[in-house]
């Protein structure tokens, strides 16, 4: 029987795909955004047409979203999008730990999204 071999991961799916620093930083917070659109759109039971209404975009692109396709979509677009639905997008900027020559980007969801009632 063979045995796999297994490598620890970095934290970050991206760069341990082997992207690189700025295209997994750009892809870490593209990924968050998109799960809080997703989320925000299935806990409001919305249909892809009702929610294409509400961003401005076709019903194919919705349905784009909803399938986690990110290609096409831009962190300002992804947040604007987020905004059009009634959710507060926030960024923070702090000062990497001495020692380490870069900073890092991390992304974190509410544990909730409320659920509007319109």
């Amino acid at each position: 029987m063979k045995h796999a071999t297994v490598t620890k991961g970095s934290g970050n799916i991206f760069r341990d795909l082997g992207f690189s620093e700025e295209k997994s930083a750009e892809l870490t917070l593209k990924s968050s955004l998109l799960q809080a659109l997703q989320d925000t759109i299935r806990s409001r039971a919305w249909k892809q047409v009702e929610t294409a209404a509400r961003l401005g975009i076709d019903q194919a692109k919705v349905s784009k979203l909803l399938a986690g396709q990110m290609a096409g979509f831009s962190v300002e677009r992804l947040v604007h999008f987020l905004s059009l639905l009634g959710q507060d997008v926030e960024v923070t900027v702090r000062q990497a730990p001495r020692g380490r020559r870069y900073g890092t980007v991390r992304s974190k969801l509410a544990k909730t999204l409320v659920k509007s009632h319109e």
